[in-house]
């Protein structure tokens, strides 16, 4: 893989990741598109680097949601260890117990499912669906219930709704963002909760798949890439959903999956 492929991958990853685009779909559409999947070197190198990436944007939230997961982290220890009942320590376990199902389902489905499910067509299809689904859920649900007042019930079924990402087009942060809204979340409380719901699934990701990572300037560059632009793009997004909704994110992922099947047709 060269500096430019890793370069471009980094930052369609910081770009993708964090939005309710789906990242998993760029990244498999873009070499694609490009002939970049014609060469077994580069499929061979992208398997790990595609971890790598995810890498990036995970140290991206960390740093960006630094002083909430001190707060989480401390405020779930004393609530075990001192029997201290905060706001901090019961989302804390709420994350905890909502990652659990979320990511033994998706890890599972995509370990036998994933080559199945990133054909062009089907990634096209996942798009345009899911961001249908996406706008008529954000445009009809109510914006009720602030990050501080969530229950247990939303954060379980919205940990849950994240098994769904193993369908590359679906997007992880798309559709726990989705069923959040579906639950009367407030768009900044649902994207905020989405990010720190990513960080134990992607950490874990991460972790397993360490023994394959290639280290070489390309890698760096990817990672790094991601990292920078997924900073951007959170605070970017923070603020945008202040005021703003998800319906620019919904036509995008309709155009885009379009454009994917109607270029799919052609190459037949």
């Amino acid at each position: 893989m060269s500096i430019l492929q890793a370069l471009i991958l980094g930052i369609v990853q910081g770009l993708t990741e964090l939005l309710p685009i789906s990242s998993s779909a760029h990244l498999y559409i873009i070499p694609w598109v490009l002939g970049w999947t014609n060469s077994a070197t580069f499929n061979e190198a992208f398997e790990a680097f595609d971890v790598a990436l995810h890498a990036g944007t995970l140290l991206a939230i960390v740093l960006f949601f630094f002083k909430d997961w001190i707060k989480l982290i401390v405020g779930g220890y004393k609530q075990v260890v001192k029997k201290e009942k905060t706001f901090e320590g019961k989302m804390f376990w709420y994350l905890v117990i909502a990652t659990i199902p979320g990511g033994a389902i998706g890890f599972l489905l995509d370990k036998f499912l994933e080559d199945a499910l990133t054909t062009p067509i089907i990634i096209g299809i996942a798009l345009i669906v899911m961001g249908i689904i996406l706008y008529v859920v954000d445009k009809h649900s109510k914006s009720e219930v602030e990050y501080k007042d969530m229950t247990f019930k939303q954060t379980f079924l919205i940990g849950l709704s994240q098994a769904l990402a193993f369908i590359p087009g679906v997007s992880r942060s798309g559709v726990t963002m989705t069923t959040g809204r579906l639950l009367g979340i407030k768009r900044k409380s649902v994207a905020k909760y989405s990010f720190l719901l990513s960080t134990p699934i992607v950490a874990g990701a991460t972790l397993y798949k360490l023994k394959d990572f290639v280290v070489s300037i390309p890698f760096f560059v990817g990672i790094l890439a991601s990292f920078v632009v997924g900073v951007l793009v959170i605070k970017f997004l923070m603020n945008y959903l202040k005021k703003g909704s998800f319906k620019g994110f919904a036509i995008y992922r309709v155009i885009v999956g379009i454009a994917i099947i109607l270029l799919w047709i052609i190459r037949l």
